[in-house]
């Protein structure tokens, strides 16, 4: 089992002001306890032992929070973005040395309730340098942005729509460290920029999910995902 996860956790969340002027998007209270809580729980319960938050934007509050891990019986480091923004793509790079060899990449928003074994054992059955989960979403949660054919990703852009596009990120991707050799030299670069380049070469899996993600990016995926862990908050298992 993939033991380790990189969780993105940098962002400013501008959508989300004025909840967010001073407080990390993470920290913000959902069902009774911080989102990251939530987390750092789902996680855990799926097998996890090592967590990495590539952090940026009010950062000391979720150290203070999360300390090193151990109040959710996790591993917990922290990779700070540093003076200067590094993207989601050079921040997870900088992050490779406290992440194993291959290891799970969950954004910082996104509460996803699916079993992560059958996502860890597809993927090590395979030898490419990643793989999305992505869900048939057909615009109805958010713009589809993926052409997943015959197991794989072979196309995926936020900006333009193209035929075929039903698809979208779930949010929960797997990665090997030689998946990042073309960005040695890049300090700072999207997520999506290293995507594309492993679907150019012939490298991006796609697993196929069918339960519906949960986010905390939008006001409305806000509303939504209290809804939800309120609804849940009695059959979760709290560490």
């Amino acid at each position: 089992m993939v033991s380790s996860v990189a969780v993105l956790a940098g962002g400013i969340a501008t959508r989300l002001r004025p909840l967010t002027k001073t407080m990390p998007k993470a920290m913000l209270e959902i069902a009774g306890k911080p989102f990251i809580a939530h987390q750092l729980t789902l996680l855990k319960n799926n097998g996890i032992s090592r967590v990495v938050i590539c952090s940026g934007y009010l950062s000391k509050q979720l150290e203070d929070f999360v300390g090193d891990g151990k109040k959710f019986k996790l591993s917990v480091e922290f990779s700070r973005d540093g003076d200067e923004p590094l993207g989601t793509g050079g921040a997870i790079k900088k992050a490779l040395p406290l992440l194993g060899e291959v290891f799970f990449v969950m954004y910082g928003d996104s509460y996803l309730n699916i079993d992560f074994e059958p996502v860890n054992n597809y993927f090590l059955s395979f030898k490419k340098k990643g793989m999305m989960t992505v869900l048939k979403n057909k615009d109805k949660w958010d713009n589809s942005n993926i052409i997943f054919n015959n197991g794989m990703v072979t196309e995926y852009n936020k900006k333009t729509k193209k035929p075929g596009m039903e698809y979208i990120d779930y949010g929960l991707s797997v990665l090997r460290q030689d998946a990042f050799e073309k960005f040695k030299e890049r300090k700072s670069f999207d997520l999506i920029e290293l995507y594309q380049t492993l679907i150019q070469e012939g490298q991006m899996l796609g697993y196929k999910v069918k339960k519906r993600f949960y986010e905390i990016g939008s006001p409305q995926g806000l509303k939504e995902t209290k809804e939800y862990l309120s609804k849940k908050q009695g059959s979760l298992k709290w560490i």
